[in-house]
């Protein structure tokens, strides 16, 4: 799949198999987090999930710097790309997620999020993680996940 097929709603996770993002995961489905991305995710070396992307003129703020929303959304992303294992399949909503700003974010940078469930039991997970920008701390989050029936 090429990274402009797929967008629209229904989809699932597909994987791209040409360009930067070949080898890389994302959600066909998703029209919003494609157009505010678009996030891709992927198994790390270490055998954990790493959500990313590459910044771009159209994510920065008014200071030339990514925007938080930007990158918080992105986090929000990331939350369910972590907690993927502990979601067994279901459907699930954002219950909260937030953030500390840590550092700009500038374009052409290539964003990455990775981290961990803290909790997860019953319907309610709980992850907390880090945001890098070419490797440099950008933004710590918290997210809760509620499970869903759909």
């Amino acid at each position: 799949m090429s990274e402009d097929e797929g967008v629209g709603y229904g989809g699932g996770l597909v994987t791209i198999t040409e360009g930067e993002w070949a080898g890389w995961s994302t959600w066909r489905g998703d029209s919003f987090e494609q157009s505010s991305g678009p996030f891709y995710e992927r198994i790390d070396e270490d055998g954990r999930p790493v959500s990313a992307f590459r910044a771009e003129p159209r994510h920065m703020n008014g200071a030339g710097f990514m925007h938080g929303g930007c990158l918080l959304t992105f986090a929000d992303g990331a939350i369910f790309t972590i907690a993927h294992e502990a979601m067994a399949d279901e459907h699930g909503v954002t219950l909260s997620v937030t953030g500390d700003f840590l550092d700009p974010v500038s374009v052409g940078q290539l964003v990455e999020a990775r981290g961990e469930v803290v909790r997860a039991g019953g319907k309610t997970i709980f992850v907390q993680g880090m945001v890098t920008a070419d490797g440099k701390p950008a933004l710590r989050f918290n997210g809760i996940i509620r499970k869903i029936r759909r």
